[in-house]
């Protein structure tokens, strides 16, 4: 760690919220959001009197579209806060970049105390639109995605054609196998199976993963998130106030959220998207190393981006994920690596970063009954695929 001054540092963790995982809720968007705030607040045991600031990543997308219908000005109008600081935006190191601002407005004397949230309607949107998700959706207008105009044309209608590009890579670089990529759906399952609030609980073998649906070749069904309708509310606090909160804080010692490489899909590192600059940047702010991990939360978007935040965090070699979690013993939850705890978005539905901070928090904090890991301090929560992408260092106190 270098003595520059790493403002994080002064921040934590001091509540969190989830709402229903409904496919699909009969709550509207803003119901499971109120929700999971109000859950946030009470588990940390503040009132919505205390939040003074309010962050979330996207933001309102596109006039309450699916990804992201709810953000900062319509949260704070309907719960009556009154804040010094909020913000949300598309443009920033993906779905942990809500946690990083609302850090930063802590760190910076802006706030004492940050509501951050994500909420996401996908399964319901696709009850009336099975198309909702597609790329070719996004190329009309200046929608804040203009690069997808360079991908539709060429028939790259959904993120899984990009993802399939990366899996391909890594398997012609380093040998990696379908059946190695395949424990991590089945190491998800496994773990969702103890998970209630997962979308998908029933067990999931080897051969049924094989003879899944190709969706992008080496791409299956069962290597695709599951769209879900969710929130996920976070409270941030200033670490010395933290202390007097009703949890032992959750530090935050390290961000990653650097991008070293063209904001692109494809004109990136195939085998190490951004999540090499992320997971670099983290690290060169912490005094902890890989070995400390207790649990490792990754996103699963598509599993091959599991295996590449493996390597990009320094929790195997580069190029030996597929080794790494072949038979998954060494990735179970009584491994030396236990990864996606709660089911991961293979399993545990797409809630789209904020799933994995709140798992990681109830593993530290021993809150999670039967899925529950062996007693651990430090956890690792990283988010995004391409160029998308963050990664936070949790220390429990």
């Amino acid at each position: 760690m270098s003595a520059d001054y790493i403002g994080e540092k002064n921040v934590a963790i001091s509540g969190i919220g989830q709402s229903e995982v409904g496919r699909p809720s009969q709550q509207s968007a803003m119901q499971l959001t109120a929700d999971a705030c109000f859950k946030a607040l009470a588990d940390a045991g503040l009132t919505k009197d205390d939040i003074d600031g309010v962050a979330c990543w996207p933001g309102d997308n596109n006039n309450g579209d699916a990804f992201s219908p709810i953000g900062p000005n319509a949260l704070i109008s309907t719960l009556g806060l009154k804040v010094n600081w909020f913000g949300a935006g598309y443009e920033a190191p993906g779905p942990l970049a809500g946690i990083i601002n609302g850090a930063m407005a802590i760190a910076t004397g802006l706030c004492k105390h940050v509501l951050v949230f994500r909420t996401i309607t996908e399964s319901s949107r696709r009850q009336t639109d099975k198309t909702a998700s597609a790329l070719n959706n996004k190329t009309i207008g200046r929608d804040s995605s203009f690069f997808w105009q360079w991908y539709t044309p060429f028939n790259v209608r959904s993120a899984i054609n990009l993802a399939a590009m990366y899996a391909q890579r890594h398997f012609h670089e380093y040998g990696t196998t379908e059946e190695q990529l395949a424990q991590i759906a089945l190491t998800c399952r496994k773990n969702a199976e103890l998970n209630p609030n997962a979308v998908f609980r029933a067990p999931l073998s080897m051969e049924q993963y094989l003879s899944s649906r190709m969706i992008s070749s080496p791409l299956r069904l069962f290597d695709c998130d599951v769209h879900c309708d969710n929130s996920i509310a976070i409270i941030l606090s200033r670490k010395d106030i933290a202390q007097d909160l009703r949890n032992p804080p959750i530090c935050i010692d390290g961000i990653g959220s650097a991008l070293k490489q063209p904001w692109s899909w494809d004109q990136i590192d195939l085998t190490g998207m951004a999540a090499i600059d992320a997971a670099e940047m983290m690290w060169r702010r912490s005094d902890y190393k890989p070995k400390d991990i207790g649990n490792a939360q990754l996103y699963d978007g598509f599993s091959i981006f599991a295996l590449i935040w493996l390597e990009a965090l320094g929790l195997c070699p580069k190029g030996e994920s597929g080794a790494f979690v072949e038979g998954g013993s060494r990735i179970s939850r009584q491994g030396e690596l236990p990864i996606n705890t709660n089911g991961g978005q293979l399993s545990g539905g797409r809630t789209h970063g904020l799933g994995y901070v709140v798992e990681a928090c109830e593993q530290l904090w021993g809150r999670s009954g039967e899925r529950q890991l062996a007693a651990h301090n430090v956890a690792v929560a990283a988010a995004g695929g391409g160029p998308l992408a963050s990664s936070l260092l949790l220390v429990k106190e």
